[in-house]
């Protein structure tokens, strides 16, 4: 069976899952939905205009002026500071979360739980814990609900384009995929207490689950009062760093490609491990077992400076400045989120065995990517591109290679389970603990 028969047998060329049909809340395909934003400003603020066609009933926000302004954008809404009141609210149908990451994972999974629709931005979650967690919530859910994850880049055609070569054989059997970032972002540990939070910002309920830090206004330097993630998703209780940000991005580019499940073994390195924060500097490098079309492969990892080697002299992979790049034993592919770069290597890399789809044979288009979610929302036989399964999936490999930098060893993983076979210190990394009163799964 070759890729492009089995791609079109499995339903697999769409990247979709098929869900039967039936909605937990009656909603009919012309129906309005009743949505709670939580997390108003900042990349909230990237929902206002597509959320305006549906009902937003719900603002939640730990910033009091914001969540004003939002109100002036949204005026029949209900306010609130804390989310876990605004899920009690009766009508909502659905939630959109764009609050700092340490609350993403606990928002979904409590959503999940009050049959709500879910619209989460990345990452998805910050412990392998939570990511496992969400995942099985959804699949309780499936065909019922539906998940999205805010890599909106992947409806650009380019994501299409470049897993119809690699399913096609543009560069013959897939080899290995390497996704890398360039960002360099240093930080030396939880900032110092300066001065008390201002009058409109609860920072209490900012933390949420995470354990308590003093506050100190640098958390939201470089953007409006926290509108700037790359200042605080560094540090280890409120983000992954460039692993959940644009290692989320460029997973998401490289997972399309190549329909994997989880690593079997986990190595990395980098920077000096530092309890606080999470690493600039680093590389991990994962085992994926083989599948229906393509054999054993070995995915990796590169930011903040460390790169992969470029397969080609005249090809600056730092240029690109976030990539990812296709190995087969016919070439290589390299792409960003809006191109692809086929280069053939080897004897036998003439592309005479290869031909490109034509436009009837491509694989179908997302279209708009928040839509893509609002129309599974509204009619399940629909699905989502970046569902909270194929999400979960990818985050909780870089999550994997985190906890292998910390240890300082390669780790084997039975992702049947989410146990680390060879290390048992290990496994206590996979989660974390959380403040008084803040459950993940409630």
């Amino acid at each position: 069976m070759n890729r492009r028969h089995f791609i079109s047998r499995t339903g697999l060329a769409a990247g979709l899952t098929i869900l039967p049909s039936g909605l937990l809340r009656g909603q009919s395909a012309n129906d309005k939905l009743n949505i709670a934003l939580i997390g108003v400003w900042g990349r909230g603020t990237a929902h206002h205009g597509w959320l305006a066609q549906e009902n937003v009933v719900a603002l939640c926000d730990v910033d009091g002026e914001h969540l004003g302004l939002a109100l002036k954008k949204f005026p029949k809404a209900k306010t609130y500071t804390d989310w876990r009141k605004c899920l009690e609210q009766k009508d909502l149908d659905a939630v959109v979360i764009a609050t700092p990451d340490h609350h993403h994972a606990f928002i979904s999974n409590w959503a999940l739980n009050r049959d709500l629709h879910v619209y989460c931005e990345k990452p998805l979650a910050i412990t392998v814990e939570e990511a496992r967690t969400v995942r099985a919530n959804w699949l309780g859910k499936k065909g019922k609900l539906a998940t999205q994850v805010g890599t909106q880049m992947h409806a650009q055609p380019n994501y299409a384009r470049m897993k119809e070569m690699i399913l096609d054989g543009a560069i013959g059997d897939l080899q290995g995929v390497i996704g890398w970032g360039n960002r360099k972002i240093p930080r030396e540990g939880y900032y110092a207490a300066e001065g008390k939070p201002p009058p409109y910002l609860d920072w209490n309920l900012w933390l949420g689950p995470a354990e308590k830090h003093a506050y100190s206004p640098k958390y939201f330097a470089g953007g409006d009062r926290g509108s700037n993630c790359l200042e605080w998703n560094m540090f280890r209780d409120f983000g992954i760093g460039q692993m959940g940000d644009m290692g989320s991005h460029m997973m998401d580019l490289c997972w399309n490609g190549i329909d994997a499940n989880f690593p079997t073994s986990i190595r990395a390195s980098g920077g000096p491990f530092n309890p606080e924060v999470t690493p600039v500097k680093l590389e991990a490098h994962f085992e994926h077992p083989a599948n229906d079309w393509r054999g054993p492969i070995r995915l990796s990892w590169y930011q903040g400076g460390a790169l992969p080697r470029s397969p080609y002299r005249g090809i600056d992979l730092d240029a690109i400045g976030h990539g990812a790049m296709f190995k087969g034993d016919k070439g290589f592919i390299i792409a960003d989120y809006y191109k692809r770069l086929l280069i053939p290597s080897g004897k036998e890399a003439d592309l005479s065995y290869y031909t490109p789809r034509t436009i009837e044979d491509q694989l179908p288009e997302i279209g708009k990517f928040h839509q893509n979610w609002l129309d599974a929302c509204k009619d399940p036989a629909k699905s989502t591109c970046c569902d909270f399964e194929y999400s979960s999936q990818y985050i909780e490999q870089m999550l994997l290679g985190l906890v292998a930098h910390q240890v300082g060893e390669p780790l084997d993983y039975d992702g049947r389970v989410g146990r680390i076979t060879n290390h048992d210190g290990a496994n206590s990394l996979l989660r974390k603990k959380y403040r008084p009163g803040w459950v993940l799964n409630g």
